[in-house]
């Protein structure tokens, strides 16, 4: 791989445009670093100074997990941001010693030994790390207050972007090459259209999912603390219900609740505890029940999963590549979004590194790879979110049925396997693609079952449970 901070001799005098300044935005900036040397990334609204709010992204407020498939791509794409991120408050969560889950299988064991991690922090911390640092090269410039418009060149080759700024006037900026990292209101399509080019197939598969989330002050003593989740029942045949407890920077915990449609949590404060009390399990009920809540219940809605098949699109223009939300969101109860992004815009950089960002049918590869990201992340939300009742966007075929059996099978062995528990998480961290799931092991594993009796309840320590206890006991004692 070619080193990011060298400006190659293809670099010079090339600009690359990338439309988004959110995460996944940033790190195709990063991944440009060194194929060009004029990095513009159009932004239409001001970006915060530090981990503060971003107007553009409503759903920071809520959990959201970068799995360690996702971390080792962005430190691939930017050196030390690992570091970077623990030295801002972020906590390394190793997996599954520091994460208490209940699968739709039963609870998942606490194996000693690390087989993932994923970071843990807010949304506002993850992206004000990646964009100081991407900032930190004088290559890459942020156009702020600026909306793209369309782009501009033919059906065969994109050759810029037509921008509108803060005071209305139009311009045309002028590329070598353009990423499409806008997100979830991506108007590629449009733009797309408006160059002659031919629409790109799409699917969307919608369970009415709902997020509410929540602060809490963080117990003393709880700066280990494991995950907590209680996951949904796809098949139960009644809405799925679920709940996250994050430990974030800042000493506070917080909590995602989570119901598909006809089980939606509310905004009420009031009904936030006894929601997650009606959990599958009322673990998280009960852990929140002892704490400090920091503000009231932060409602988002927009958590359906969509993907346009870019990768189909015969005559693809040349120079340029859509990622991230841009090109699939997935249901955000997964946590796949942001490390399917890294991990495109490292598909961006290796693609590139060879002939630069000129190369011919370039755009073409990269958006095949990006579709090969997109793949394994898409294939667990929709494979399980199409058995949610009321679901829009298709009911489960028979493959689906089958292939849902197979996969109970595997989660059940891995709440008694270690060896399943490392297969499984090697696919749902992103590390591993889904063939890992029908190797000659995994189909043995699966076939022989777990090893291990079922726990009875969640695995925390008695050490961990004292440490809530004694948070609702200073509670009681302050009221």
């Amino acid at each position: 791989m070619t080193d990011p901070k060298r400006v190659s001799a293809d670099a010079r005098g090339r600009r690359a445009v990338v439309i988004g300044g959110g995460l996944a935005g940033m790190l195709a900036a990063a991944a440009l670093r060194g194929l060009a040397d004029d990095i513009r990334v159009i932004e239409s609204d001001a970006l915060p100074d530090g981990p503060l709010p971003r107007k553009g992204l409503p759903q920071a407020g809520h959990v959201h997990l970068l799995w360690s498939g996702g971390v080792r791509a962005a430190e691939s794409l930017l050196p030390g941001v690992t570091r970077r991120w623990l030295a801002a408050g972020a906590r390394r969560v190793p997996i599954p010693t520091g994460m208490v889950g209940l699968s739709p299988q039963g609870w998942f064991r606490r194996w000693r030994r690390e087989t993932h991690f994923l970071i843990a922090c807010s949304r506002d911390l993850l992206d004000a790390v990646v964009r100081e640092q991407v900032l930190e090269d004088r290559a890459v410039r942020v156009v702020e207050r600026t909306r793209a418009e369309g782009l501009v060149g033919t059906a065969t080759r994109v050759t810029g972007v037509r921008v509108r700024g803060e005071d209305g006037a139009v311009r045309v900026i002028e590329a070598d090459f353009v990423v499409d990292a806008s997100g979830r209101g991506s108007r590629t399509p449009r733009f797309l259209e408006e160059l002659g080019v031919a629409p790109a197939d799409g699917r969307t598969v919608d369970p009415g999912l709902v997020y509410a989330s929540r602060l809490f002050r963080a117990p003393a003593g709880a700066d280990t603390f494991p995950v907590v989740s209680v996951q949904a029942d796809a098949r139960a045949s009644r809405p799925g219900r679920s709940a996250v407890i994050l430990p974030v920077e800042g000493g506070r915990w917080l909590v995602t609740a989570s119901g598909t449609r006809g089980g939606e949590p509310t905004e009420r404060a009031e009904e936030f505890e006894d929601f997650n009390r009606g959990l599958r399990h009322p673990v998280v009920g009960e852990l929140i029940s002892h704490l400090e809540p920091l503000g009231g219940v932060t409602i988002n809605r927009s958590t359906l999963n969509r993907r346009r098949f870019f990768e189909r699109v015969r005559d693809w223009p040349e120079r340029f590549v859509v990622i991230g939300d841009a090109a699939a969101t997935f249901n955000p109860v997964y946590g796949h979004g942001m490390s399917v992004a890294a991990q495109s815009a490292l598909a961006l950089r290796e693609h590139a590194a060879g002939g630069g960002v000129t190369a011919p049918r370039l755009a073409r590869r990269v958006q095949g790879a990006v579709a090969r990201r997109v793949s394994a992340a898409w294939d667990l939300a929709v494979g399980q979110d199409v058995f949610y009742p009321g679901v829009r966007g298709g009911s489960p075929s028979r493959t689906d049925r089958v292939a849902a059996r197979y996969v109970d099978r595997l989660i059940k062995t891995s709440t008694g396997s270690f060896v399943m528990t490392k297969e499984f998480t090697d696919v749902t961290s992103l590390e591993a693609p889904l063939r890992t799931l029908v190797k000659p092991r995994v189909l043995l594993a699966a076939a022989l079952g777990p090893r291990q009796e079922p726990l009875g309840g969640p695995p925390l320590t008695e050490e961990e449970f004292a440490v809530v206890a004694a948070a609702g006991a200073g509670r009681g004692a302050r009221g």
